[in-house]
């Protein structure tokens, strides 16, 4: 991708290995996909995240969290070099940081996260063993837009999947991850193509009240 690419720039904060990361750059990687990825910035030297960037000639950025003494400064550095890149929406994939009121009213409207259930039911850690010790039959995944609150935020697309007789953590685990993959393009797409309203905590995706919602079709 070159500056001549006129779609708008998402930069994607991640702080591992990248697999939503990843989802997100094949997605941006077909021209009719109406964003770029312009830059994949972490919190850790080192990261994954940073060869995904790479190996797809996206730029990279390190903003390590341990150079700074507090958070707003760490932010203040972070925003910087969102705008220095040219950044006009935000990503959250995997990035392991909490970010204050300041930051995210900053990126209002602008800034998605991807969260392994379906909310507003278990925000927060350990969805997948939340989910199983409840009993539930449906599990999923949600794309939505940040808040100040935790997990808090206008729902743009979820994805159901079953839970099974036999599952484990992981094996749920597995099964949501593999439609994150899905969705979190989608709603990206959905949001920089203009096509989600936000009315307070509502959404209205294409005029119909939002969340899109994903039903299983097996694997």
């Amino acid at each position: 991708m070159t500056n001549a690419d006129q779609r708008p720039c998402v930069a994607v904060l991640a702080s591992g290995g990248g697999t939503n990361l990843q989802a997100l750059i094949d997605a941006a990687q077909d021209p009719a996909f109406p964003a770029r990825i312009g830059l994949v910035l972490t919190n850790v030297p080192g990261a994954y995240c940073l060869d995904r960037a790479r190996a797809a000639g996206i730029p990279g950025a390190v903003v390590d969290h341990r150079d700074y003494a507090d958070r707003p400064s760490f932010e203040a550095a972070v925003d910087l070099t969102l705008r220095d890149y040219g950044a006009e929406f935000v990503c959250l994939a995997g990035f392991m940081r909490i970010l204050t009121e300041g930051f995210v009213r900053a990126w209002h409207d602008r800034m998605l996260n991807i969260h392994p259930s379906l909310l507003p039911k278990y925000k927060g850690l350990h969805t997948h063993r939340r989910a199983l010790e409840a009993g539930d039959d449906i599990h999923g995944c949600t794309v939505h837009l940040v808040r100040p609150e935790l997990d808090d935020g206008p729902l743009i697309l979820q994805a159901e999947v079953p839970i099974l007789p036999d599952d484990t953590e992981e094996t749920l685990q597995q099964r949501v991850l593999s439609r994150e993959h899905v969705i979190f393009p989608q709603a990206l797409a959905l949001v920089t193509a203009g096509r989600v309203e936000v009315s307070g905590s509502e959404t209205r995706i294409d005029g119909a009240p939002g969340p899109l919602r994903l039903s299983w079709v097996g694997e």
